[in-house]
Parts: structure tokens; sequence; C-alpha cells
């Protein structure tokens, strides 16, 4: 059985060698790669989109507006309205089905 230093040299020399397989890999990866997107006319957003968080400000798809939900509820004396979204209005009371609009 081999010790815990000669294991640890084993694995040193591995990760050495992974390290040159991968460094001699690498640029014929790339070369496929660039190969393949120019062969079907791939742009590198095509292969990793960007994430949203990730948006430069002022884009176009981020002016994107939402429209406005419609109200559920309405309140005959006010005309006070309620989409059914966020904090509930005192007005509803406890039996906000009164108030639904049909």
């Amino acid at each position: 059985m081999a010790t815990y230093e000669e294991l640890l040299a084993q694995k040193q020399a591995l990760e050495a060698q992974i390290e040159e397989a991968r460094a001699n890999e690498v640029p014929s990866v790339i070369g496929k790669i660039r190969e393949l997107m120019l062969r079907y006319e791939l742009s590198p957003e095509d292969i990793a989109p960007r994430r949203h968080r990730d948006r430069p400000a002022g884009s176009s798809d981020a002016a994107v507006e939402k429209a406005p939900l419609l109200p559920k509820y309405r309140d005959p004396k006010s005309g006070k309205t309620w989409s059914g979204r966020g904090r509930m209005p005192a007005w509803l009371g406890k039996r906000p089905e009164r108030f639904l609009i049909q």
C-alpha cells in the first residue's frame, strides 16, 4: 500500500499531466468551435445568451413595459379599484366577494 506522501506525489504528477493535455487540446477544440460557428452562422449570443441581470442599461429588451393588470374589485361608492395584487384595501372589508367586477 502506498504512503500518503507517495499518493500526493502521484496526484501532483497527474495534475501536471492533466494541465499539459488540456493545454495541447484547447487550441484544436477552439478551432472546431469557430469552424462550426462559421458553418452555421452562429454568434456568441446564440451559444451563450446574456442573462437578464447582465444586460447593459438602456438596451431595447430592458425597456419592455408590462401591461397594467385589470381590476378585479370595484368600490361602488368611491369608484376605486383593486387588481387583487398587493395589500388589500380597507374598503373591501371581510367579504371582498361583494366587490368583484363581473
